[in-house]
């Protein structure tokens, strides 16, 4: 574990913090690099502030998707733009990006078709069930039919050990930190849930035993 970590701030890499590397990397190794512009849509909740800073890491310019009220937190993170989604319609601003990682999806994979670059790289995680189904269909057929790639990302892969070295070493070099918004007791479980749910938490929220 790297210097200076936190336990309650380890407990939150393991999964978002894996799933967000993960989100900005292929199977066939492709992954962003110097200048690409990226667009994180869920950047203040909680894989997407550290797809915000691992995609910064990279040398990628980002824009991130969030409420008004979050803006300057996910600014703080490295963001080099935001969007507010209650006013702006994201995917059919006439911006064209090289990847794009939509952590809360739930917009047409065709609407997204036309936020794409000529190669771009469109990444989903979560959704409803109904929007997840037709995903599983559309996705392999507009990556077919174009050099778009477009898929689904819904948990994390099978334990790669090289994830976790690029984790901590971006840690300890101080480009990637595990943000907590607020700490519940185990007897607070409730709470907790209910003010992730309501939209209010600003990066992870950590249950404390």
């Amino acid at each position: 574990m790297p210097a200076g970590l936190t336990f309650d701030a380890a407990a939150t890499l393991p999964h978002s913090a894996v799933l967000a590397l993960q989100g900005l990397r292929l199977r066939d190794g492709r992954t962003i690099g110097p200048g690409d512009r990226v667009l994180i849509v869920g950047a203040s909740g909680n894989v997407g502030p550290f797809a915000v800073q691992i995609a910064k890491a990279m040398g990628a310019d980002v824009t991130g998707v969030c409420r008004t009220d979050k803006a300057d937190f996910v600014r703080s993170l490295g963001a080099d733009r935001v969007i507010d989604y209650t006013k702006v319609d994201y995917t059919r601003s006439g911006e064209r990006y090289d990847w794009i990682v939509d952590v809360d999806a739930h917009h047409s994979f065709f609407r997204w078709r036309g936020a794409l670059g000529p190669k771009g790289v469109y990444v989903a995680m979560g959704g409803s069930s109904s929007w997840l189904l037709q995903a599983l269909f559309v996705a392999p057929l507009i990556s077919r039919a174009s050099q778009k790639r477009m898929g689904l990302l819904l948990w994390c892969k099978p334990f790669n050990p090289a994830d976790v070295a690029t984790l901590k070493e971006l840690i300890a070099a101080g480009k990637v930190k595990a943000v907590i918004d607020r700490r519940f007791r185990l007897s607070q479980v409730v709470d907790a849930l209910r003010y992730v749910e309501e939209g209010r938490a600003k990066g992870k929220v950590v249950i404390t035993v």
